[in-house]
């Protein structure tokens, strides 16, 4: 079961960095938009070193790596080699087989947009398996860790100088927007990762509560909570079944109790954090 959920946070990892690369790649490094992180810093520096971004951005990776080693941790690391080597992999593959003459789109606003809300998708994937793609996002975890910062907030401290030197490399329109792009990725990197993280709390009043109960430890592998409570109008005694679910499981069970119980009353809250078993 271990090995399972080791493979599976590889493999998610994997995902998110190929993500994250796609939409720098294609809409930040050509249009020169500098929105922070190791790969904000290797577009500015490429435009004085003549050497491919995948070979820059592994350099200055490489060097905050030890950074995080100290700080973070082997488990971190660990996974965080994964997805620097597979950062330069993704891109050197990318330069070779697209090579860029232009931007993707003529409109460099919505190039921005579109390389944040690509790039913000897959560092939520990367964080939610602690792990990181390697640069700030060091620094951003090391602060979350130890200042208590949220990772979006901690991105944002640890890029002032990436979006410095893009003002005066690429001059103050560029480097405004790429410190719009570098403001909005902190906030939509907050937005997808609370996403994943959103659980639902269920409550439910039943006339079949055993069945209900069964149901969710059998097939949802979830454990529950029974409340004992009486009706305020019949004054019969109720059991009342509360539990804790993902998005999905939440669905699933919300369909099967139309079928166990046409009649069932349920509430339902959205959690944003849960800590414990199975979480």
């Amino acid at each position: 079961m271990k090995n399972k959920k080791i493979i599976k946070e590889y493999l998610f990892t994997a995902l998110g960095t190929l993500i994250v690369v796609i939409g720098i790649y294609f809409f930040m490094v050509p249009e020169n938009l500098a929105a922070g992180g190791v790969s904000g810093f290797s577009i500015v520096l490429t435009h004085y070193i003549k050497l491919p971004i995948s070979l820059v951005s592994l350099i200055i990776n490489i060097i905050l790596l030890i950074i995080g080693f100290i700080f973070i941790g082997k488990e971190f690391g660990g996974k965080t080699i994964f997805s620097i080597l597979l950062f330069s992999f993704y891109l050197k593959i990318l330069e070779n087989l697209f090579p860029l003459n232009a931007p993707v789109t003529e409109e460099i606003l919505v190039n921005l947009i579109c390389g944040v809300i690509i790039t913000a998708i897959g560092l939520a994937i990367v964080f939610n398996q602690n792990a990181s793609t390697g640069g700030t996002d060091i620094l951003a975890k090391i602060f979350n860790k130890y200042l208590n910062l949220d990772i979006g907030t901690g991105l944002l401290a640890a890029d002032i100088v990436v979006v410095g030197s893009s003002i005066l490399t690429f001059g103050f329109s560029t480097g405004v927007l790429g410190a719009l792009g570098w403001f909005l990725n902190g906030v939509v990197i907050n937005y997808f990762i609370d996403g994943l993280n959103i659980k639902r709390e269920v409550v439910i009043i039943s006339q079949k509560p055993t069945e209900v109960k069964n149901y969710i430890f059998t097939k949802l592998d979830r454990g529950v909570t029974i409340y004992k409570a009486e009706g305020g109008y019949t004054h019969a005694s109720k059991d009342i079944v509360v539990t804790v679910l993902a998005k999905n499981e939440y669905f699933a069970l919300k369909k099967k109790l139309k079928e166990i119980d046409p009649e069932v009353f349920m509430l339902v809250r959205t959690v944003h954090e849960v800590l414990g078993s199975g979480f």
